[in-house]
């Protein structure tokens, strides 16, 4: 697939994900380089390079990699291309993911401690927890296998010890999900000191996503 790096929409992509990424850190949602965002574009993804300040960044250091293997780009990809890559592949219903390590979801995953249903906006992640996917080291197969199980009719998810993804039909939906994701895990700290807190129930939270249809950012 040939890019033309130089059209009007393939520069507002790799904008919108550079601004997505500073709006991260500005937010306290990641520190440093450690996170990471992609979104489809045409037969694959566009993905931020590894290890470059954000507030570095351009929008030519971004590196589209090919569902058929192929890449474009000067810099390396992101050492989590995997599982982004992986994830859009597997799930066409989404076009954008965003890896983070925000304080919260990140303290949970060191638990290894899923998201239940305290509240009824778990259900904006498309069921009734928010998994915690196994650990494994980071940038490998087996990690990316594990997020995309923990992502199985979920758009979002922690990792073991590492941190959160959050993905959607958008860049824009994505980010909400991650902030609202983050939101939970804080409420869901706050409650641990007194012990594991009240859950909704499952049909509950299925009542909700039924009313929810269309509910938050879609594009």
């Amino acid at each position: 697939m040939e890019l033309d790096l130089t059209s009007n929409a393939a520069l507002q992509v790799r904008e919108a994900i550079i601004a997505a990424c500073r709006r991260m850190n500005a937010s306290g949602l990641n520190q440093g380089t450690s996170g990471n965002i992609s979104v489809r574009q045409g037969d694959g993804i566009l993905i931020t390079p590894t290890s470059l300040d954000y507030d570095l960044m351009r929008p030519d250091d971004l590196v589209w990699i090919g569902f058929d293997g192929t890449r474009h780009g000067h810099r390396r990809p992101s050492s989590e291309w995997q599982f982004h890559f992986d994830i859009l592949k597997a799930r066409p219903d989404l076009n954008a993911v965003v890896h983070a390590h925000p304080t919260a979801c990140t303290t949970l995953s060191i638990m290894e401690k899923p998201i239940p249903p305290i509240h009824y906006m778990v259900a904006v992640c498309g069921g009734h927890d928010i998994r915690c996917a196994p650990y494994a080291t980071f940038g490998t197969k087996e990690l990316s296998r594990h997020a995309v199980e923990a992502l199985e009719g979920r758009t979002a998810c922690l990792l073991a010890h590492h941190g959160m993804i959050a993905a959607g039909s958008s860049l824009a939906q994505a980010m909400w999900r991650a902030t609202e994701v983050e939101t939970l895990a804080r409420q869901y700290l706050g409650c641990l000191p007194t012990g594991e807190p009240p859950c909704l129930s499952e049909e509950e939270i299925e009542n909700v996503i039924q009313r929810m249809a269309g509910y938050g950012h879609s594009d």
